[in-house]
């Protein structure tokens, strides 16, 4: 899995079509080998890019739960803090 790559599911605010294609990106990046696709693949590369897109939207939009939403802000800094104390834990 790409470690980039961040769930995308039950966050407030919301994710954005950007965000999902990102991730997208970054997926068909990952399985490729390519960090950019040549003109020979780059219709090939972007359409995979654009129906990840399509289906993790329709994923994301079919979901159901009944837990609160996380806020992002708050993930991004208990994100931050775990990696902080793994690198320390590997340093010491």
């Amino acid at each position: 899995m790409c470690r980039s790559i961040k769930p995308l599911f039950n966050f407030d605010p919301q994710v954005t079509e950007d965000d999902v294609r990102a991730a997208s990106l970054q997926f068909v990046r990952k399985i490729s080998g390519f960090g950019k696709p040549s003109k020979a693949n780059e219709g090939a590369f972007y359409a995979a890019v654009d129906e990840i897109t399509a289906a993790s939207l329709r994923l994301l939009q079919s979901l159901a739960t009944s837990a609160p939403p996380k806020n992002r802000a708050e993930q991004i800094v208990k994100a931050r803090a775990r990696s902080s104390r793994n690198i320390n834990i590997r340093l010491n």
